[in-house]
């Protein structure tokens, strides 16, 4: 049982309904998980990370320590790997003392057309990003079912509902995650146990900083001058929208917007990206002057 260390000035808790929450968030590491992870033990709750990078674990672990004065459980851990993760979530369970929350967030991404992107990379997006979501969820699935209670959080993304130019592997991937947490919900409702799935945008991540490098011309065309989120602001809509048991899950108003755009106009949306494409295409085609 994780115990709680006292600081000579506690920060204050910015998510009180988390106090006592056993909590479960993979891809912990880094980026979106990180930011769950400091945030809820900030409010009290008792928190393990998972992460295939040992080192930055618990370095990750270690920050979080320091700044809010609660131990962190770090386990490092392929999320592909089903039977690992079994015995993950045992040792989790039986570390946090139980588990209310289960946020699944390791995912990968390797932006590049669907022509220049190996096979291996697209297994890799499907055994992370959608596997990776599953078996995390089966091998903590016994122990809220057995309580009868509990959320489980998937983090998808915006192109969990929709696709562009450079992202095939990455949005099938995520789809994938999308489709899966809408039968997750409907399957959990006789057990008691809370499903949500979310769709965050460009978050500031060093997994963002990484496509950035590799982005085709074509996808940095189209995505312009989009708003790029913190990750201490995503998490943060993260856990108040299972706070309040919401199923979707969007952060801020550019991805509200998207969402309901596609879901009611998809063929306008589909217009308003393909415009910068065209330009690009154009441009790049005109005779120098």
């Amino acid at each position: 049982m994780i115990e709680d260390e006292t600081m000579t000035k506690m920060p204050e808790a910015p998510f009180p309904w988390y106090a006592g929450k056993k909590v479960f968030v993979t891809g912990g590491s880094s980026g979106i998980g990180k930011a769950a992870a400091g945030l809820l033990a900030q409010s009290g709750a008792q928190v393990a990370i998972a992460a295939r990078g040992v080192d930055r674990l618990q370095a990750a672990s270690d920050e979080i320590h320091a700044g809010t004065g609660r131990s962190v459980f770090a386990i490092g851990c392929d999320v592909s790997d089903p039977d690992r993760m079994r015995s993950v979530a045992k040792e989790a369970v039986e570390t946090l003392g139980g588990i209310d929350v289960l946020i699944n967030n390791a995912g990968v991404a390797h932006p590049a057309t669907v022509a220049e992107t190996s096979d291996e990379v697209y297994e890799r997006m499907m055994e992370i990003n959608y596997f990776g979501t599953v078996h995390c969820t089966r091998a903590f699935l016994p122990y809220f079912v057995e309580q009868g209670s509990g959320h489980i959080a998937n983090v998808s993304s915006l192109l969990g509902f929709m696709g562009i130019y450079g992202y095939t592997a990455y949005a099938a991937s995520k789809h994938a995650v999308t489709g899966f947490s809408e039968c997750l919900r409907q399957e959990m409702l006789a057990h008691g146990v809370v499903v949500s799935v979310m769709f965050p945008g460009d978050t500031d991540t060093p997994q963002l900083a990484q496509e950035n490098e590799i982005k085709p011309a074509e996808t940095k065309a189209i995505a312009g001058k989009v708003k790029v989120m913190s990750a201490e602001a995503v998490a943060a809509t993260l856990l108040d929208g299972i706070r309040r048991e919401k199923f979707h899950i969007l952060a801020g108003f550019d991805s509200r917007l998207t969402y309901t755009m596609y879901r009611h106009f998809p063929r306008l949306v589909r217009w308003l990206i393909d415009r910068p494409l065209e330009q690009f295409q154009r441009d790049r085609s005109a005779p120098p002057s």
